[in-house]
């Protein structure tokens, strides 16, 4: 079916649908990894945007239920260039338009995503509506308005769950969590304790932890209905017990801590941003998928974008955070030695 998508300047890209048929708005943003469209279309940093893949044939490798980083699809629609429709993998259980119509989800295939990525990079980040209807019919003020709210909230967890019988014992406050965050934690020989976003200081040291993880996850990190989080991370920030931020546990930790957040023109989205280390120099490829930034107090970093110079890291001692996943999809092993810092922390806390 020919379907539209029509970003809030007015510019129209034509194509074919797939999918299920549906008017779906969101913010557009763009990926840049080659591999892992799985991983992104169940990454809960995605939740309430359409996601557009810069590589152009998706859906060769099918559908693989084991690679999934969440447990539903989280973008409101998906944009690729080609949509192969004969996927060849001796792992795959279905192609792409099967499973987005299991799965509610519009897709749209066979626009210039290339031009599409050059006007978000030109413009910075926008709203979009896709639709099978006569693009002059759409109010465009509509799709301005457009707000993801309660973001967190959506994808977190609803009660507690302990995971591992490992000797160490972690919270993790769900702001979104993926699948291998948990996995390398798991490795650790951790016993997980996984928190709703909600869980209070309270809630999350009666377990006496020996570390605290703060996840990534999607949204504003500056939104209203996100000040009980910052105030139960100043009050786990007292007790002294080491803390890991990743992502938007990151920018969340910074908030807790006095610094300031920012959105991006067209944030990081992609499994090859490089990061140096400011300590060492060294440099390390990672998986990024954020629209927000840390800024200021630069004398603080640890890590820094090579490519635009924004903050990847800060270390505040006994807790430190990152703005990267230290367990990326493309299975890099570059950030691995995290975990074993977040351990070397707990460790000296313990003696």
């Amino acid at each position: 079916m020919t379907t539209h998508l029509i970003l809030e300047n007015g510019t129209v890209f034509t194509g074919q649908g797939f999918g299920v048929s549906a008017d779906v708005i969101g913010e557009v943003v763009f990926t840049t990894s080659m591999t892992g469209y799985l991983e992104t279309l169940t990454d809960p940093n995605n939740f309430g945007q359409i996601v557009v893949q810069t590589f152009p044939l998706i859906g060769n490798y099918g559908v693989i239920p084991s690679d999934f980083e969440f447990e539903s699809v989280t973008p409101k629609a998906y944009i690729v260039r080609h949509l192969c429709q004969v996927p060849s993998n001796f792992r795959s259980e279905g192609k792409l338009d099967t499973f987005f119509v299991e799965k509610n989800i519009v897709g749209l295939s066979g626009i210039d995503t290339r031009q599409l990525t050059k006007i978000i990079r030109r413009n910075g980040v926008m709203k979009g509506v896709i639709t099978t209807k006569d693009p002059s019919t759409i109010n465009l003020e509509n799709v301005k308005a457009y707000e993801v709210k309660d973001a967190i909230a959506s994808v977190s967890r609803k009660a507690t769950v302990i995971e591992g019988e490992g000797s160490k014992k972690i919270a993790v406050l769900d702001f979104g969590t993926k699948r291998s965050l948990l996995n390398h934690l798991n490795a650790l020989d951790c016993q997980i304790h996984i928190f709703p976003h909600d869980a209070t200081a309270g809630e999350i040291l009666a377990i006496n932890p020996n570390g605290i993880v703060l996840t990534d996850g999607p949204g504003n990190p500056n939104a209203p209905e996100n000040a009980g989080i910052i105030n139960t991370i100043k009050e786990l920030n007292a007790s002294g017990v080491p803390i890991f931020g990743v992502s938007l546990g990151h920018q969340l930790l910074a908030l807790a801590n006095g610094y300031e957040v920012e959105k991006m023109k067209f944030g990081n989205r992609g499994g090859n941003q490089a990061v140096k280390e400011i300590e060492t120099g060294k440099v390390l490829i990672t998986s990024q998928n954020h629209g927000y930034a840390v800024v200021g107090k630069e004398d603080t970093w640890s890590f820094v974008n090579i490519n635009d110079g924004s903050c990847e890291g800060i270390d505040y001692g006994s807790s430190f955070s990152v703005q990267f996943s230290p367990r990326a999809y493309h299975k890099a092993l570059d950030t691995t030695f995290l975990f074993e810092k977040f351990v070397a922390r707990m460790e000296g806390r313990k003696n």
